[in-house]
């Protein structure tokens, strides 16, 4: 059972950058994809950014240019860097991995960003 934890989320003001990091506790080679969902209040999960095990990248088209997703094997950890944040960026951001009939999450960071 692989566990996902989240750090690196904060208060920011409108403008800053923040960069998210999901740390798994064995290889992330084993998952077809790792990726960042949000939830703000109110409103659903959404995607937000998603690294494939070959390394293509697809983003929502609200953060496209402004977040870059990576991700490290070697330190089995994925990265969201966050930059020019808006107030409506604020919510929980969720790390998620997944494989066939498996798919992970942690237990979210919170990002503020303050206008």
């Amino acid at each position: 059972q692989v566990q996902l934890v989240e750090s690196g989320g904060g208060l920011v003001q409108a403008g800053g950058s923040l960069r998210l990091s999901c740390a798994a506790s064995g290889s992330i080679r084993s998952f077809n994809a790792m990726g960042w969902y949000r939830q703000a209040p109110g409103k659903q999960r959404e995607l937000v950014a998603v690294i494939f095990s070959g390394g293509s990248t697809n983003y929502a088209d609200s953060v496209k240019g402004r977040f870059t997703i990576s991700r490290n094997n070697a330190k089995n950890t994925v990265y969201l860097q966050m930059n020019s944040l808006k107030a409506e960026d604020t919510a929980v951001y969720y790390c998620n991995g997944w494989y066939p009939g498996n798919n992970y999450w942690g237990q979210g960071t919170q990002v503020t960003v303050s206008s």
